[in-house]
């Protein structure tokens, strides 16, 4: 399976990020490019420990038996897959300086040393899912705009 902590698969998504642009639209969804951006650099800034959240309620009953489906193949993440609602982004801003962001903060994968990640609906997540997690996500958002 991807990770986000091998070389290639961060030079894949470099590529597919830099291939974005305002005139991308969604595949399925409601955001536009810059929203999506801006929604990655936030779940990338959770993940490396830049901010934190609690886990749900709902995501202490059921989180960790998703997680085993998510993580369990392959596969792409379904295209209705819900998001933390702090990651719901509204309004406009710079696609290019977002595209920027998010591509420093996988690079910051290199040293990554938030051990004790908590995931707002999955909990508590071993390096190897994060690494996992973070390319599913990345791949998600960038499928849903066709790069």
């Amino acid at each position: 399976m991807k990770t986000i902590f091998d070389k290639t698969t961060k030079s894949e998504l470099t590529r597919r990020i830099n291939s974005i642009s305002e005139k991308n639209t969604a595949q399925w969804g409601k955001m536009n490019a810059y929203q999506m951006l801006k929604h990655c650099t936030l779940w990338e800034e959770m993940a490396l420990g830049k901010t934190k959240y609690k886990q749900a309620f709902i995501g202490r009953l059921f989180g960790k038996m998703a997680l085993r489906k998510v993580l369990g193949d392959d596969s792409p993440l379904a295209h209705s897959t819900p998001t933390v609602p702090a990651f719901r982004v509204t309004g406009s801003g710079d696609a290019e300086a977002q595209k920027a962001e998010w591509i420093r903060l996988i690079g910051e994968y290199d040293s990554f040393s938030n051990n004790n990640f908590i995931h707002p609906f999955f909990g508590k997540m071993t390096k190897e899912q994060i690494g996992q997690m973070a390319y599913k996500h990345a791949d998600h958002h960038l499928r849903q705009f066709n790069a």
